[in-house]
C-alpha cells in the first residue's frame, strides 16, 4: 500500500511540472567583436596585469555575460559574449562603447599571442586581430 501512495505521489508531482513554451524569459546569446583593448607592451613574468576591452552593444538590451576567454599553449582568444531577452522592447540606437576589464598573471617564459575577435568576414568566418607580447624576466 505504500508503495502504491508513493507512486502516486510521484505521478502527482510530475504531473504538476510544465513545460511553459510560452514562456517570454528566452534569452538570445551572442558573441561581440572586441572594438579596442589596452595592453602593456611587454610582460614581467610572475606578475598580474590588468587588460582593458571595449565593445560595441547592438542595443541597450543587450546585457553583459562575460568574456568568452580560451587559451591554447600562450595563444590567447578574447571576445565578449552577451544575452539579449526575448521579446524585449529596445530602442535601435547605438549606446556608448562598453568597457570591461580581466586580469591576467603572466606564468610562462617567450610571448603571449592575444587573438581579439573582430568580428565575421563578407564570407561568415571570424576574424581576428593578433598581438604578441613578449615576456620578460624579472631584474
Amino acid at each position: 500500500m505504500k508503495k502504491i501512495i508513493l507512486f502516486l505521489a510521484l505521478i502527482v508531482s510530475l504531473s504538476a511540472c510544465t513545460l511553459d513554451n510560452d514562456n517570454n524569459d528566452y534569452y538570445t546569446y551572442q558573441v561581440l567583436p572586441i572594438t579596442s583593448y589596452v595592453l602593456p607592451e611587454t610582460f614581467t613574468l610572475g606578475q598580474t596585469y590588468s587588460i582593458t576591452l571595449k565593445y560595441q552593444r547592438p542595443t541597450a538590451c543587450d546585457l553583459f555575460q562575460g568574456i568568452y576567454y580560451s587559451k591554447d599553449l600562450n595563444t590567447r582568444t578574447i571576445a565578449i559574449q552577451t544575452a539579449t531577452k526575448n521579446n524585449q522592447a529596445c530602442t535601435q540606437e547605438l549606446p556608448e562603447l562598453s568597457e570591461t576589464k580581466f586580469d591576467f598573471k603572466v606564468t610562462n617564459t617567450g610571448s603571449y599571442i592575444f587573438k581579439f575577435f573582430k568580428g565575421k568576414d563578407i564570407e561568415g568566418k571570424d576574424t581576428f586581430e593578433d598581438v604578441e607580447i613578449q615576456v620578460v624576466e624579472k631584474n
